[in-house]
């Protein structure tokens, strides 16, 4: 998912992204750890992808606040 996808979206449904987004990396790595899991680069991505969407949401609630 690219960043201005993601600057685009609400800060609810960043939220519910995120909590997505932490539920598929979760299962991932319980694949990758009995061994189940053929896309190795999955959790790469989506580990980014969470990256994107918390850094995303912390500028949303700076913005929000005022400059001290």
């Amino acid at each position: 998912m690219k960043a201005s996808e993601i600057r685009d979206l609400a800060a609810d449904e960043l939220r519910l992204k995120a909590r997505d987004l932490d539920e598929q990396l979760f299962r991932l790595r319980i694949q990758k750890s009995m061994g189940q899991t053929e896309a190795a680069n999955k959790l790469r991505t989506i580990r980014r992808d969470l990256a994107r969407v918390k850094t995303v949401l912390r500028e949303k609630e700076l913005a929000g606040r005022p400059s001290a």
